[in-house]
């Protein structure tokens, strides 16, 4: 408490008056005052929209969206400038967001540090396969020894379900493939497994959206994954090995070949 600092009582009412006539708020970097008649009929934005966290994590959803739904297909160049003028943020934050997507494999870094959609070489995909037969036979072969199976090879069925209504949505069988495969990972409860595939996930979207929905979907049929828990079901850890390392080296096959050049 300050002491020795006498108030003037005749200023409390004028600043109490002021302060129920005028108001401060910020738009972008400026100070505005407002009086309390302005101040009412201005809407001001929510503050969680404000918050430059938030604003870079809608950046990046918005910009992974585009990138995983094909609206910018392998190659594209991503423009700060460009797409920080569309989405209504500044450049920092779009950069920072380009960052993470980098991160996530994405986006790559071209001629001069321009920025475009990954697009992997046929052997990039056949390597990103094989990784992917290497933790998903791992985690059938824990999920087959754990406790537990019975429960994950309902949750499995249920996922081939759903992929069974999605024959005309190509986004939509897309994240029902991916959904199996994740879960897949999950129903072994072992996170770093789950960790290292979820590392892949950027790269596998932009190898599936590469093949296009003209040529994609045969590999995402319901019928290529229930063998998977026929096998698991029956706990024959060799078998279900035998399947997923096939699932994987046929999908390899199918989308390197879908690359040119």
């Amino acid at each position: 408490m300050l002491t020795g600092v006498r108030r003037d009582p005749r200023h409390d009412g004028t600043l109490a008056a002021q302060g129920r006539d005028r108001a401060r708020t910020c738009v972008g970097s400026r100070q505005v005052t407002l009086t309390r008649r302005e101040e009412e009929s201005v809407t001001l934005e929510p503050l969680a929209s404000l918050d430059r966290t938030t604003l870079r994590e809608r950046a990046l959803d918005a910009l992974r969206t585009a990138v995983v739904t094909g609206r910018y297909r392998p190659g594209d160049h991503l423009g700060e400038v460009e797409l920080a003028s569309h989405l209504g943020v500044s450049r920092g934050t779009v950069r920072e967001a380009l960052r993470h997507l980098q991160q996530e494999g994405l986006v790559t870094a071209g001629a001069r540090g321009m920025l475009r959609v990954n697009r992997l070489s046929a052997g990039e995909v056949r390597d990103l396969f094989r990784v992917r037969a290497a933790l998903e036979g791992l985690a059938v072969a824990e999920i087959i020894a754990s406790d537990h199976r019975a429960s994950s090879v309902a949750a499995l069925r249920g996922s081939v379900a759903a992929l069974a209504g999605t024959e005309h949505d190509f986004a939509a069988r897309v994240e029902a493939d991916l959904g199996f495969h994740l879960l897949l990972c999950r129903e072994s409860g072992n996170t770093m497994l789950v960790d290292s595939w979820r590392h892949l996930e950027g790269r596998i979207r932009v190898t599936i959206m590469n093949g296009g929905p003209e040529n994609s979907p045969v590999m995402m049929a319901g019928d290529r994954h229930a063998p998977i828990v026929d096998a698991i079901e029956a706990g024959d850890t060799a078998s279900a090995v035998a399947i997923v390392e096939s699932h994987m080296a046929s999908a390899a096959d199918h989308f390197a070949g879908q690359i040119t050049g």
